[in-house]
């Protein structure tokens, strides 16, 4: 696909710096394809911007309204999600809100640049992920430096929100099982036995949420 005449101008949007900032860096090496804005909800953009990559990292329970605000911003021309998830459902749900893309976190950099500029271009492109991969190299996310996995790093997050294991296995479309081995995991790289522990320790401050949005009106 031929680039662009202009470079593509990208709105990231998380709830996690850290992982705002990691993603941005993702584009670093592809500048004259893809222009990167941060959107923070304290200064509503004034320009339009021709896509907007919508990280859904630990907060799936407030997906569907944020991507919906989203997809109503006359400034956001393309919407596209950004996840590990590809649970059918959600896939369904996506697609029937009217979301332009729905991308893989395992994509490489350029795979993701590509796709970018095809949903500009007027393509809908929804990757079709069938089992679970490891992230991209290069993306970041709260707890990585202290060896939490990307997974548990969300798992951990929505811990840190006051949400159940039942609340999670919903909210993440796993099993009740494979969150506690989650848990397991996690408390044992943090030297936590228990919930209050985990939430008291010294990681879970980088878990603190900076919202960045698109301001809907």
């Amino acid at each position: 696909m031929p680039s662009p005449a202009r470079p593509i101008t990208v709105a990231l949007v998380d709830d996690y710096d850290v992982v705002l900032k990691g993603l941005a860096h993702l584009f670093d090496d592809y500048r004259d394809r893809v222009i990167v804005a941060e959107i923070d909800a304290n200064a509503p953009v004034s320009d339009s911007v021709d896509v907007v990559l919508y990280d859904s990292f630990a907060q799936p329970e407030a997906d569907h309204v944020e991507i919906a605000e989203l997809l109503r911003n006359p400034r956001a021309r393309r919407v596209v999600v950004y996840t590990w998830n590809f649970h059918p459902d959600l896939i369904e749900i996506a697609r029937n809100q009217g979301v332009h893309g729905y991308l893989s976190k395992t994509l490489s950099a350029a795979e993701l640049v590509t796709a970018i500029e095809a949903v500009h271009a007027g393509a809908r492109i929804f990757n079709d992920q069938s089992r679970r991969a490891p992230s991209q190299p290069g993306l970041d996310w709260p707890g990585k430096r202290e060896g939490i996995t990307d997974r548990e790093s969300e798992i951990l997050a929505l811990i840190t929100q006051g949400k159940s294991n039942a609340e999670i296995a919903r909210l993440t479309y796993l099993s009740p099982n494979t969150v506690k081995s989650y848990i397991r995991s996690v408390y044992r790289k943090i030297g936590a036995t228990s919930r209050t522990q985990a939430v008291l320790s010294g990681v879970p401050h980088a878990f603190t949420r900076d919202p960045h949005r698109i301001d809907p009106g």
